[in-house]
């Protein structure tokens, strides 16, 4: 049976773990040439062998998404080994610092901003001119439940470059709709990754968040990476602009 995207070729940012590994082995697993790029190098690598484990084909790039020199890079190494670029999970992001806004360094803004808005731009910035060379492309950039909502308290900056990435998610989206290229965005609720267990490190915090998501449990990686892949494929052809929440409700309440 064929995949969905055999001889396609798909970007994950911040590949080397979380939801960026489970996309990156989503789109494998799909049959598409992966393209994991990361700041962890060991992560990423990892990645990668697990997607040769299981029969797929996929490179690592080193990449920092603050870095333009860098971005532009880890694209031309794309092309350069796979020959094109068909569709991009813009993943790379961190968490903020726990902080009131008047408590912020200037320095603690900018790096969290940088990496999650500022890098999300540049990897469009790059990505975008090889789909437009295809006159197709698909892009789906990882914003947060917190880009809906206000979330916790010391959290602005973080909560910021969430709902950027939204408005960015939608100004792209109308610059490439006529031009072939969707871009779109998800809004995940609590996901268990290394960066929920670093924010929950016990039970109690935990069992706080879950309360909640009335569905009743937090999310798990592959989840969110469905939903990339499916953002990305063919049967979602006739969306782009859309901020689709993978929440388990927790933005409804």
């Amino acid at each position: 049976m064929a995949k969905s995207f055999e001889n396609r070729v798909a970007v994950v940012t911040g590949g080397g773990s979380g939801i960026g590994r489970a996309s990156a082995l989503a789109f494998a697993m799909e049959g598409a040439n992966v393209v994991a790029a990361d700041i962890d190098v060991e992560g990423g690598e990892e990645t990668v062998q697990m997607i040769k484990n299981a029969g797929g084909e996929a490179i690592f790039v080193r990449t920092d998404v603050t870095k333009a020199v860098e971005v532009e890079a880890m694209v031309n190494k794309t092309i350069e080994v796979y020959g094109r670029l068909d569709c991009a999970h813009n993943n790379a992001g961190i968490d903020g610092t726990g902080l009131p806004a008047d408590e912020l360094s200037e320095a603690d803004w900018d790096r969290v901003v940088s990496i999650n808005l500022k890098g999300t731009w540049l990897c469009i910035k790059y990505e975008a001119p090889q789909m437009l060379k295809l006159g197709k492309g698909a892009i789906v950039n990882t914003s947060s439940i917190f880009g809906l909502i206000g979330g916790f308290p010391n959290n602005a900056e973080y909560v910021a470059s969430k709902h950027g990435i939204l408005g960015l998610t939608k100004g792209a989206a109308l610059d490439y709709a006529a031009k072939g290229i969707r871009v779109n965005a998800i809004c995940p609720g609590a996901i268990r990754t290394p960066i929920l267990e670093r924010q929950m490190p016990n039970p109690d915090a935990l069992k706080m968040v879950t309360s909640l998501h009335p569905i009743g449990r937090v999310g798990n990686p592959e989840e969110v990476a469905e939903t990339a892949v499916w953002l990305c494929s063919d049967a979602a052809s006739f969306v782009t602009g859309a901020c689709l929440s993978v929440d388990g409700g927790w933005a409804i309440t």
